[in-house]
């Protein structure tokens, strides 16, 4: 048995297989940065309604705050940071590309909106 415990350590040293192996433990200094900036992030998205801000900046604001918030929390408390390339394509791209449809139907369903208002109402 320990002949076996060490050639699994012997395998691919310096690869991190042996502990990924045994488990794998992340400092919790990462997790209380994420922690922190979550808190900090969060307070800028309650700050853009204390400031009573409106229109478009108001809600691109909070937009770019939940992705920010959103983006941390998939890639730490998820693991995203530490897996393989391939499966974080594969887990991410699929609502990239849903987005991607999404706004070219927002952008097709406006041109079709104004068409059809300007059939409609004589003037074409």
């Amino acid at each position: 048995m320990a002949q076996a415990e060490a050639q699994a350590q012997s395998v691919a040293p310096g690869t991190g297989e042996a502990a990924h192996a045994h488990g794998q433990q992340h400092p919790i200094g990462v997790y209380l940065w994420v922690w922190f900036w979550l808190f900090v992030l969060s307070a800028c998205s309650y700050m853009v309604d204390y400031a009573e801000l409106q229109g478009y900046l108001r809600w691109g604001l909070i937009l770019a705050f939940m992705i920010l918030k959103a983006g941390l929390i998939v890639a730490v408390f998820m693991h995203m940071v530490w897996e393989r390339l391939a499966l974080a394509y594969a887990i991410l791209l699929p609502p990239v590309a849903v987005l991607v449809f999404v706004a070219i139907m927002a952008i097709e369903s406006n041109y079709t909106e104004v068409t059809r208002a300007t059939l409609f109402s004589g003037g074409g």
